[in-house]
């Protein structure tokens, strides 16, 4: 194990992690007996590490548990993860003889299929982070009815902030007894098919709704149609962002870093579904899910070719620009940090730097 951090985590992930290799553009799924070339291909970390990385780009100090094997797999995303996205590992373990879980993600058309081989966990989280390093906020996942969980608890009962992701029930129980597996949340974020099941409503804004009796926040992703919140009674709905999507791997683990991010930053509801949104739209641009998670600089360069189409005149362009406006505010004084993307090899560390920090950013104010 490293050093514990010397100062608290501004948010702290917990879980397995896998190594990911993911082929894109098949023109068909891979049949028996058949050879398949792909258009491309990416490594990156995977598992827990899709939602580290993202948290740790958009410059949070961000901590991850998980157990490592000792093979060289696990070689590379230690050292993808500690050295090149600055995510402190001091809660994680490596472990002799047993080796790295893969998952290889296949996508064609719009849909992809999965083939992963691993073992469960030498430990279980809980006795990972039986001392676990503080932390402003953490995520986790809604543990199912029945399994052990809640290592977050002491930590919510100290004030840390906790997102709840949901965890698909393939029971197909659904159990609606959710007050006491929330106990102690600060916010839940299912997707809406997530949320009408857990709520046996038609509407995702009514399960929205119910589901805001449980905890202050509640973030329903409606996908293709962008997402919806309750906070203190209020609805906020935001649209989707228009992109060329490549690969999904990862995007909904994007969007709850970056509700992170705003909600720690103190953001207004708005604002923080609409950047969840914008990061998550960055990221299905590219393939690798964890590596496809967008830093200041791609959200800074997409502003700056927003601001510049809407100066243009073009209708689409000046109304998404008007909706991010808060980014001229958000922007300056970033770290303009280049970031590397999954490359088709056990690809060496980036030799992308720092760069500079963002200026003033452009503005379509006119007051």
């Amino acid at each position: 194990m490293t050093t514990a951090p010397a100062e608290p985590l501004d948010v702290l992930v917990a879980g397995p992690v896998f190594f990911d290799v993911v082929f894109t553009g098949l023109p068909t799924a891979p049949r028996p007996g058949t050879e398949v070339w792909a258009q491309g291909m990416g490594t990156a970390p995977g598992g827990i590490a899709n939602l580290a990385v993202p948290a740790a780009r958009l410059g949070l100090r961000t901590g991850m548990a998980a157990g490592f094997g000792d093979d060289a797999y696990a070689d590379w995303l230690w050292t993808v993860l500690a050295e090149q996205e600055g995510v402190d590992l001091s809660a994680s373990r490596r472990y002799r003889h047993w080796h790295t879980s893969v998952t290889v993600s296949m996508a064609s058309g719009r849909d992809r299929a999965m083939v992963t081989h691993g073992h469960p966990d030498p430990e279980p989280t809980g006795l990972l982070l039986a001392e676990a390093p503080a932390a402003r906020a953490v995520v986790t996942e809604l543990v199912p009815a029945g399994e052990a969980g809640g290592w977050w608890r002491p930590m919510a009962q100290a004030g840390t902030l906790v997102f709840a992701d949901a965890a698909w029930d393939p029971s197909g129980a659904w159990d609606a007894d959710l007050h006491e597996r929330l106990d102690g949340c600060y916010a839940f974020t299912p997707n809406a098919a997530e949320a009408l099941a857990y709520t046996r409503m038609a509407d995702p804004a009514e399960a929205a709704q119910e589901l805001a009796e449980h905890v202050p926040l509640v973030v329903v992703t409606l996908g293709g149609d962008g997402a919806l919140a309750v906070e203190g009674g209020r609805e906020v709905r935001v649209e989707p962002l228009d992109v060329d999507a490549i690969d999904a791997t990862g995007a909904g683990d994007v969007f709850a870093a970056a509700l992170v991010t705003g909600t720690l930053h103190g953001w207004p509801l708005e604002q923080r579904l609409r950047f969840a949104t914008l990061c998550s739209g960055l990221a299905v641009q590219h393939f690798g899910g964890s590596l496809a998670a967008p830093g200041w600089g791609d959200i800074a360069d997409w502003w700056d070719a927003t601001v510049a189409a809407a100066r243009t005149g073009e209708p689409a362009a000046r109304a998404t620009a008007d909706r991010y406006e808060f980014l001229t505010d958000v922007l300056p004084g970033r770290a303009l940090a280049r970031v590397r993307r999954a490359e088709a090899t056990i690809a060496r560390l980036s030799d992308a730097q720092q760069g500079t920090t963002a200026p003033a950013a452009p503005t379509l104010r006119t007051r």
